[in-house]
């Protein structure tokens, strides 16, 4: 069998614990990965599996792809192409899972996969790669990830951006694939013309995003950076600290250290977790022996809770903590809210190191898409959310943070920006 690939895919064929192939539309990577998978489970034995993070049912994942591309190698007499799986003559066996559904005891039945393909793997979370990377540990096994990044903080493109040991990393865009067909370089040509930049880059030469499409502060986050809003910005000792929650318990607590000097608004540090107590953050937060000002809560957070009856205000006050009453709390819908952060978003200035997880946040805010209409809807109640309600939280009540307690006159040291 002579079958021809894409220069730069060539490694396919070559032994390596990791391949990372990525890059935007119209580059082969999928076709290609499918293609040489096959060759390669005819040649001898292989057990592969197909992932993604998420399928909820066979179309969603590469079996059509496969089962086309036995018809076009001329595999039909040797693959059985069945519902939910592909066979081989000589045993090699090709299964398809979601990763998302998987535990560290389920994934143990893939352990003697030889090779393991994740497409689409821009999706593919941390928790899932900490899964699945450790349990295929046959000798000689492979693990193949195809992507097109979206953002710089995907965890599979910090993984290839940090390649482990004996690893290949290749990027492939539509200029390297000499089959790019006519129809798709129309399109091309199409969205070149009509398509914003950043987002032209992402989908045909395999960029990151400033931030995801249709991320609610997309235009805002993507200024910030330019700006270099998003930088080293030191903890201040002349200006007072608030504490702004976004309360929860099984979802995640998201609290956010801010700083107010003149217009400027500085938020210094985030903090999010899941399943610990008020007491537990009260802790976290007086152990960084700053100079505090005042917490702000969301109105729910003057409830009392049904197991004990005492609100959220009244333990963080039990605790030693200034907060802020609930009438002095901004009390506002949360697209009102949204436009009052849009607006404050240019007074931003957000510490790079300690609020790393705070922009992917904000980077990966969206709006739910109707399934039938296609149409925007409430934002989307997501692992990102809380991050960036927490913001929101912080813009609707910013103007109401002073250092008016603290009196002093100390120079204020300036923002390193890099």
């Amino acid at each position: 069998m002579q079958v021809e690939f894409p220069a730069k895919l060539r490694c396919l064929f070559q032994a390596s614990r990791y391949k990372f192939i990525r890059g935007g539309r119209g580059g082969g990577k999928s076709w290609s990965a499918a293609r040489a998978l096959l060759i390669r489970a005819a040649e001898r034995p292989l057990r592969v599996l197909c992932t993604r993070e998420i399928q909820r049912s066979i179309k969603d994942s590469v079996h059509r792809l496969l089962a086309d591309q036995v018809q076009e190698l001329g595999l039909g007499g040797f693959y059985e192409v069945l519902q939910t799986e592909i066979r081989g003559r000589n045993g090699s066996l090709f299964l398809f899972s979601g990763l998302s559904d998987l535990t560290a005891e389920s994934i143990k039945s893939f352990e003697g996969c030889d090779i393991v393909w994740i497409e689409e793997a821009r999706s593919v979370s941390k928790r899932s790669l900490n899964i699945l990377t450790p349990t295929i540990r046959k000798e000689g096994s492979e693990i193949w990830a195809t992507y097109n990044p979206e953002l710089e903080t995907d965890p599979i493109h910090q993984m290839a951006e940090n390649p482990p040991p004996d690893s290949i990393v290749v990027e492939i865009n539509y200029r390297d694939n000499p089959w790019f067909p006519a129809v798709l370089e129309q399109e091309r040509q199409h969205a070149q013309r009509t398509m914003p930049e950043a987002e032209y880059r992402h989908i045909w030469e395999g960029q990151c995003l400033p931030a995801v499409i249709g991320a609610i502060y997309a235009n805002e986050i993507a200024q910030a950076e330019a700006d270099g809003r998003i930088c080293n910005v030191p903890y201040d000792p002349a200006l007072r600290v608030h504490v702004v929650f976004d309360l929860g318990w099984n979802d995640a607590m998201a609290i956010s250290l801010v700083q107010r000097h003149g217009s400027e608004i500085r938020i210094i540090r985030y903090i999010e977790d899941s399943h610990r107590t008020l007491a537990d953050y009260s802790a976290e937060l007086r152990a960084l022996r700053m100079n505090w000002g005042r917490v702000w809560l969301p109105h729910d957070g003057f409830n009392g809770d049904f197991k004990t009856g005492q609100s959220s205000a009244a333990i963080l006050r039990q605790l030693g903590w200034d907060v802020a009453g609930r009438e002095e709390i901004a009390n506002v819908s949360v697209e009102e809210g949204i436009r009052q952060t849009r607006m404050v978003f240019p007074r931003l200035y957000i510490d790079k190191t300690h609020c790393a997880r705070l922009v992917e946040c904000v980077k990966r805010y969206r709006r739910a898409i109707n399934a039938r209409t296609q149409e925007a809807g409430a934002p989307l109640h997501d692992e990102y959310s809380h991050g960036a309600d927490n913001l929101r939280y912080v813009a609707v009540n910013v103007d109401r943070m002073t250092n008016e307690e603290w009196g002093g006159a100390l120079p204020t040291p300036r923002l390193g920006i890099v």
